[in-house]
């Protein structure tokens, strides 16, 4: 008979609410605006210029606009593309997008996720948190917002001076 091994108690969910402050330490990307969409199945970041990269196979260079309505700062980015799927958005239309895998920090919890990468111009916020990454770690409340704290964009991402 195979012998079970114990394991340690299951960490409590944290409660989050229907947009929070998430941090892409892999992408330099100390804060960022998300949405929490349990409606969504992937994960999706604002990016723009997204290309394959010149320094190695496999991988994408893009930008990041991390502040809302705003084009500045463009963060530049580099990650592993690990897939490339059709995503339809919330309007209905299907896009091809590429997928990277990047560390996720939100609520305590610091995990690798899947992101798709799409240009959010259009959407009120430059990421959008979906299923996959939620499952196991969180409790949506969506009548909550800004449960895991605030960030301050301004010095987050302070304007470059003239």
């Amino acid at each position: 008979m195979a012998r079970r091994t114990q394991r340690g108690p299951k960490p409590p969910k944290v409660i989050i609410g229907w947009q929070e402050w998430c941090a892409l330490p892999d992408l330099g990307l100390p804060g960022i605006l998300a949405k929490i969409d349990t409606g969504a199945k992937t994960s999706a970041l604002h990016a723009v210029d997204i290309r394959p990269s010149k320094q190695e196979e496999g991988w994408l260079d893009f930008k990041v606009h991390p502040v809302r309505r705003r084009r500045r700062p463009a963060i530049a980015c580099t990650a592993r593309c690990i897939d490339t799927r059709a995503v339809t958005s919330s309007n209905g239309e299907t896009e091809q997008r590429p997928v990277v895998e990047v560390q996720l920090s939100l609520g305590g919890h610091t995990f690798l996720t899947e992101v798709t990468l799409t240009n959010r111009d259009d959407m009120g916020l430059r990421m959008l948190i979906g299923r996959q990454s939620l499952k196991r770690r969180f409790i949506v409340d969506p009548s909550l917002s800004f449960c895991c704290g605030t960030e301050d964009e301004a010095e987050l991402y302070p304007r470059p001076k003239k």
